[in-house]
């Protein structure tokens, strides 16, 4: 049975469970204080790998269900989502979160001449700038709206899904969730073709992203800083980590520098909140793997939802 259902935000969670919900049939109003493009989620990178997200088995989960949605849509220019080879340098340690999916997953020698070891694998990259509007047209084309409407509490009546990442801290009274700020650059592409990450050193971020017009380049994880400002001493440690991992970025030119706050928890909220005039499904604190479990936890929405309706 269809039900009439308010989705409260515009990220890439509250999107992925708005059009998961709209194409299933039901009436879908989506409201937020920010608008795709304004939210962390246009921040991300877009790279398909699980961080700062648990509990583990449900992140695998999600994860490999998003993998399987977002590789369905690699290839057309529309989604902005592509499947990228690139590389993890730094460790030995062999990625597990793939494990059970078609990635391609090589153990290389000497990948870089700064690391004797990595792994090599090609998995979705999505440019979050031709993403999040593609998600919108899904939206509206299923009958589903957007609106801007800021909040100062979450509505009462009726069934609300509840996207609203960090601040949720206040709309949902949960202080467990909390800010990891991250910064990046977003610069012009020279050509690269494949993305990089570094994980010699666990306090430190560094990764290249290229997306067809530009690269994202990473970045910082800041626990509990609320700063949306860039820092300019940060970026240029963020570039020059950056361009010794991939030289190529020397000829590139620095378009914008930008920041977002990921909304982490110590456990994904994934749950139903029944009260007397109104229903909530919560979804939210997903970290920096919002785009990696986005359609997974919209799966998972749009099922509790059809179970109340």
């Amino acid at each position: 049975m269809a039900a009439r259902v308010s989705v409260i935000g515009a990220g890439v969670i509250g999107l992925s469970c708005a059009v998961r919900l709209a194409e299933a049939g039901h009436s879908v109003d989506v409201l937020a204080r920010e608008m795709p493009l304004e939210t962390t989620s246009a921040v991300a990178g877009g790279l398909w790998q699980p961080f700062l997200a648990e509990p583990r088995d449900q992140v695998e989960r999600w994860g490999h269900a998003t993998y399987r949605a977002l590789a369905e849509l690699a290839g057309d220019s529309a989604t902005g989502v592509v499947l990228r080879p690139g590389y993890i340098v730094g460790t030995d340690e062999r990625p597990t979160f793939a494990d059970g999916l078609p990635v391609d997953l090589t153990h290389v020698n000497h990948p870089h001449p700064q690391h004797r070891n990595g792994w090599h694998l090609t998995v979705p990259m999505v440019d979050m700038s031709v993403y999040l509007p593609y998600l919108v047209a899904r939206l509206q084309a299923a009958g589903g709206t957007l609106t801007r409407l800021p909040l100062t509490a979450l509505p009462t009546r009726g069934l609300i899904v509840n996207c609203t990442g960090l601040a949720s801290r206040a709309l949902a009274a949960d202080p467990t969730v909390f800010p990891v700020r991250g910064q990046v650059l977003r610069m012009s592409n020279p050509g690269i073709n494949e993305w990089w990450a570094n994980d010699a050193d666990p306090d430190v971020l560094t990764y290249v992203l290229p997306h067809r017009q530009h690269v994202v380049v990473g970045g910082t994880a800041q626990d509990n800083n609320f700063d949306t400002t860039p820092d300019q001493v940060l970026a240029e440690q963020i570039l020059q980590r950056a361009k010794e991992l991939v030289p190529a970025l020397g000829r590139a030119t620095v378009l914008a520098h930008r920041v977002g706050l990921r909304p982490a928890r110590p456990a994904v909220r994934l749950e139903t909140v029944r009260a007397a005039e109104g229903t909530t499904v919560h979804c939210y604190g997903h970290g920096g793997s919002g785009v990696t479990l986005s359609w997974g936890c919209a799966d998972d929405v749009l099922a509790e939802v059809a179970a109340l309706a």
